[in-house]
């Protein structure tokens, strides 16, 4: 369960309790004995990379150059 901790001693330890967020305690803040908020850490996914975009420059041909009859007729419906 998360400390709790009134406004007063968050403004004063803010420092300290943002060090101990970062350790992965929690702290839920509160105003005259309510509770009305929680510190928590920010936990971002990692970074991935697509692998399959690391092929280098792609030449305009690929893209420009007419298909081919048969893979036209497959991309057209027909062959099937």
């Amino acid at each position: 369960m998360a400390e709790q901790v009134n406004v007063q001693d968050a403004k004063t330890r803010l420092s300290e309790l943002l060090a101990r967020v970062e350790r992965g305690e929690e702290f839920t803040i509160a105003r005259a004995g309510r509770p009305v908020a929680r510190l928590i850490a920010i936990v971002e996914p990692p970074r991935r990379e697509l692998g399959f975009l690391k092929l280098g420059p792609v030449p305009d041909s690929v893209f420009f150059d007419p298909l081919p009859d048969d893979e036209l007729e497959l991309w057209e419906g027909g062959g099937l």
